[in-house]
């Protein structure tokens, strides 16, 4: 068993205390490219602009804006294939309390690792992920940042078909510091599922901002119903 699946088994509730526990409207697995590209200023800002953007009053809103008010977020970060590690446990943001406990927590992750970029194999890892999670979501979403093209691992499009066909919505921000071409990339053969999108940030600096807008519309159309069949929708 990977070492960061004991992890999450030990943040996890026991089956008893989840019994009564409400739905949300969302699930979303953010996923962060950590890979040799992003330095230490570059991961810091990624870091602390996904806390300022959970704990902006524009997600705050439209978290609980769902059928449920509630949305459930994990945040994972991925490089090399064995190296896709959740550093913030699932977490359900019903208010905006919650949302600052959140961004609270994410402020202070320090980086889990480095090497190539297994874009395909951090997919896999969110899917299992959402097995984890303490409660029942009506769409499963996952978010992935980076500044690169997947250098490692299986194709990229055959793992988002799969994905897409279990009923997972993927999105994509590309940070264009390093590849100009990566929106392309991501557009092609990343994003797939009801609803899904690119939001591009030029530079690390527009990242926050970026990220806000990327989570607040990933939350508001939560109320967007799984997909009935299988196939890649965008």
């Amino acid at each position: 068993m990977k070492y960061w699946l004991i992890g999450l088994l030990l943040w996890l509730p026991s089956p008893a205390a989840l019994a009564d526990e409400p739905p949300v409207d969302t699930a979303l697995v953010i996923a962060v490219d950590v890979s040799l590209s992003v330095d230490a200023g570059r991961y810091a800002l990624q870091r602390d602009g996904t806390a300022a953007a959970i704990a902006s009053p524009d997600f705050v809103r439209a978290a609980g804006s769902g059928p449920n008010g509630a949305v459930a977020i994990m945040v994972m970060e991925f490089s090399d294939p064995d190296r896709q590690i959740p550093v913030v446990p699932w977490t359900r943001v019903a208010s905006a309390a919650d949302a600052q406990a959140l961004a609270d927590r994410i402020r202070h992750v320090q980086r889990s690792s480095d090497g190539l970029t297994g874009i395909a194999n951090a997919l896999l890892t969110a899917e299992q992920l959402f097995d984890e999670a303490p409660w029942v979501a009506t769409r499963r979403v996952i978010d992935v940042s980076g500044d690169g093209m997947s250098n490692i691992g299986p194709p990229i499009d055959e793992v988002r078909d799969k994905l897409v066909a279990d009923g997972i919505t993927i999105n994509g921000l590309p940070i264009l510091t390093e590849e100009p071409w990566l929106e392309t990339y991501y557009t092609l053969y990343l994003i797939g599922g009801p609803g899904a999108f690119v939001i591009v940030a030029q530079d690390q600096d527009s990242f926050a901002d970026a990220m806000r807008r990327k989570l607040v519309t990933e939350v508001t159309v939560s109320q967007i119903p799984p997909p009935k069949r299988n196939g890649r929708t965008s």
